[in-house]
C-alpha cells in the first residue's frame, strides 16, 4: 500500500471507541512467522511492532546486558524504542547498543522541559546519547497539570523548539505522554499532534473511568495511539515487598496468564503498540506471550472487567 492511499484509507474509517473490544479494522496490520505483529501508526505511515521497547530496561545495566536485550528484542521482531533522559543513564547504554540498527527502527523519545531554552538544550544532549541525528518520534513527557499545557503552548514554550528541530530534520514526528485526562484533552485541542503515550489498563478503564474518553478523542483526530501501564495492576501495597522489580513504581502483572490478559486488553483497542515496564524478566516474559494476543472474546470481556472492578487502579478520572 502506497503511503498516500494508507493516510487516505485511515481518513475516512470513523471511530467506534464506544464498543468494546474497539473496532481495530481502522489500523494496518502486518504479520510475519515467529515475529511480533506490526500495527499502523495513526497518519504517519509507519508500521510499528505491537510491544514496544522501554529504555528502563537497559537502566543500570552494562554494556554487554544492554547489547543483549536489545538484541534480543531486534530479533524478536521489535522496531519501536523509546527512551527519556530521566530513565538515569538508560540514554547512555541505550545508544550503543542500538547503533547497529538505528536505520531499521523508529526511535522515540521524551523530554519533561517546557521552556524553549532547557528543551533544546535536552534534545541536543540526547541525540548525542543515543548516537544519531534525528528522532522519529519526540514527545512532551508526562504531562499531568493544566498550567503545563500553557507554558509548553505559551511564549518561550517548548513547543517552539519542536516546531523549529522539526523544520531542521531533528524530529520527525511531534507527541505527548500524560498521566491525567485532563491535560491530554488540553493537549490535543492545542495542536494536532502525530501521537498520545497514554495508560490504557484493563483497571484504570474500568476501575477508574481513565482512559476511554482520551482514546475517542485521539481516534477522532487520527493520532496513533501508544499505550502505558498495560502490564501494571495497581498501586504497591505499604507493606508489599518490591525488591523483585525495583523499576516499578507500581505493582506489575507478573504471570504469564496475567501479562497476556494485560496486553490483549490494550491491544483489542486501535492501540499501535504497549510498552512494557523496565524489568527484564516482564519484558521476556511479554516477548513469549506476544503470539497469542488475539482480541478478547465477549464472554473474556466480563471476565476482565469483573477483575478490573475489583482492582484498586493507578489512575481515576471523575470528570
Amino acid at each position: 500500500m502506497q503511503r498516500r492511499d494508507f493516510i487516505r484509507t485511515v481518513s475516512v474509517i470513523p471511530p467506534m471507541i464506544g464498543m468494546f473490544p474497539a473496532d481495530i479494522t481502522n489500523l494496518v496490520r502486518s504479520s510475519s512467522p515467529g515475529k511480533i505483529e506490526k500495527r499502523s501508526l495513526g497518519r504517519t505511515g509507519e508500521m510499528l511492532s505491537m510491544i514496544g521497547f522501554g529504555g528502563m530496561l537497559v537502566k543500570d545495566a552494562t554494556t554487554g546486558e544492554a547489547s543483549d536485550i536489545v538484541r534480543l528484542a531486534i530479533s524478536s521482531g521489535i522496531n519501536y524504542f523509546d527512551v527519556a533522559p530521566s530513565y538515569g543513564n538508560a540514554e547512555i547504554m541505550l545508544g550503543p547498543a542500538l547503533e547497529p540498527y538505528r536505520k531499521n527502527i523508529f526511535l522515540a523519545c521524551k523530554t519533561t522541559k517546557r521552556s524553549r531554552g532547557e528543551a533544546r538544550a535536552e534534545l541536543e544532549q540526547s541525540l548525542e546519547n543515543l548516537h544519531t541525528d534525528h528522532f522519529d518520534l519526540y514527545q512532551f513527557h508526562a504531562v499531568t497539570r493544566l498550567e503545563e499545557v500553557e507554558i509548553i503552548h505559551g511564549p518561550g514554550g517548548a513547543m517552539e523548539t519542536f516546531l523549529e528541530a522539526r523544520k531542521e530534520g531533528k524530529i520527525r514526528f511531534i507527541g505527548f505522554s500524560a498521566h491525567s485526562v485532563e491535560a491530554a484533552m488540553a493537549m490535543m485541542d492545542r495542536f494536532d499532534f502525530d501521537t498520545i503515550l497514554f495508560p490504557i489498563n484493563f483497571a484504570t478503564w474500568y476501575a477508574g473511568n481513565f482512559g476511554p474518553q482520551v482514546l475517542d478523542r485521539a481516534m477522532k483526530k487520527n493520532m496513533g495511539i501508544l499505550a502505558l501501564k498495560s502490564m501494571a495492576k495497581c498501586p504497591w501495597e505499604e507493606s508489599a515487598e518490591r525488591s523483585a522489580y525495583p523499576k516499578c513504581w507500581y505493582e506489575p502483572l507478573t504471570s504469564p496468564e496475567d501479562i497476556r490478559m494485560g496486553l490483549r486488553f490494550t491491544l483489542s483497542h486501535p492501540v499501535t503498540a504497549a510498552l512494557t515496564p523496565g524489568e527484564h524478566e516482564l519484558f521476556k516474559i511479554a516477548l513469549s506471550v506476544s503470539g497469542k494476543l488475539k482480541p478478547l472474546s465477549k464472554n473474556e470481556i466480563k471476565t476482565i472487567k469483573g477483575k478490573a472492578l475489583g482492582t484498586n487502579p493507578l489512575f481515576k478520572y471523575s470528570g
